[in-house]
């Protein structure tokens, strides 16, 4: 196999015409070239040069080999250029998971702000339940995900947790309803209506359960819906109330009033889970930077430390 080191020196010996030159220039001895050039000789298999005068000159096969080294040369250079390029977080590529309502409001804007910044980072992005992310970021299918997690529940081998965003829900009423003339509502207020699942089993509906039993009682859902819009649909359509979170509420359906809950009001906290502890590679840094941008142009809470 030819020594691509090798290559380069003959390169030198061949375009300043002798040993002696390519030695100054490169900074070695002339009997190092020369040892150079013997052994990339051996390695060829043929001569490289042929004495001309008190110097030297590539033979065919050398003539062959400098072209390939001149080749060589400049796609090193833009090796170390694209690999400096990808340490300082100009280029790069970053796979990322996100769910529905995270999308439009948090994922676009941080998306396009990360464009402006970092034009030569891209993002694969792919769709997934806010609970069904977390072995692709544990396995390295992917370098983030935007995940609802109790605040207690953060400890996943491999993984770290940035905090983003507490998400708080909202009281979503037909219009006319009785308590829709209030601004503000207790969760107590709703113990006795009907109620419109908006959430699937799992994080996003465990802090309404939660807020439910602590004001003491447990809803009772008539309708189940896979979605917010649905649900608001479910609503307007009179058939209970429901809570939606406020990414969820983008467009509010006419036929329904969004008031505000206390007492206590439910709350689901979105994190990005990025592989953990190493710190993060600079495209993957950008996108959260992105993505913390995007939160506080929300007028979001977020939270500097990572669990």
């Amino acid at each position: 196999m030819l020594d691509t080191r090798r290559m380069q020196v003959l390169r030198a010996v061949v375009t300043s015409g002798s040993v002696s030159a390519a030695a100054r220039n490169l900074g070695y001895t002339p009997s190092a070239v020369s040892q150079q050039m013997a052994a990339l000789e051996k390695e060829a298999g043929i001569p490289l040069l042929e004495r001309t005068g008190r110097g030297v000159r590539a033979t065919d096969a050398g003539r062959l080999l400098t072209e390939y080294a001149i080749t060589i040369g400049k796609q090193l250079a833009e090796a170390e250029t694209a690999l400096a390029a990808l340490r300082a977080g100009r280029t790069g590529r970053v796979s990322m998971r996100y769910f529905t309502t995270a999308g439009a409001r948090l994922v676009a804007p941080a998306l396009a702000a990360l464009r402006r910044a970092q034009p030569g980072v891209q993002v694969e992005l792919k769709l997934s339940d806010p609970d069904d992310a977390m072995p692709d970021v544990r396995d390295q299918w992917a370098d983030l995900a935007l995940v609802v997690r109790p605040p207690g529940q953060l400890g996943v081998d491999g993984v770290r947790f940035e905090h983003l965003l507490d998400d708080r829900f909202h009281a979503v009423l037909p219009v006319g309803h009785p308590l829709a003339e209030k601004r503000l509502l207790d969760m107590a207020d709703l113990a006795d209506e009907p109620w419109v699942a908006s959430e699937s089993p799992g994080p996003c509906l465990d802090p309404i359960l939660d807020a439910c039993g602590a004001a003491g009682f447990s809803p009772d859902f008539v309708v189940e819906s896979g979605d917010y819009a649905t649900a608001q649909g479910f609503v307007a359509a009179g058939l209970g109330v429901s809570l939606v979170p406020e990414l969820g509420l983008d467009a509010p359906h006419p036929g329904v009033v969004v008031r505000q809950v206390h007492n206590p009001t439910p709350v689901r906290s979105i994190y990005a889970a990025v592989r953990g502890p190493a710190p993060d590679r600079p495209a993957v840094g950008g996108l959260l930077d992105a993505l913390r941008d995007a939160v506080t142009q929300l007028g979001g809470t977020t939270a500097p430390g990572a669990a």
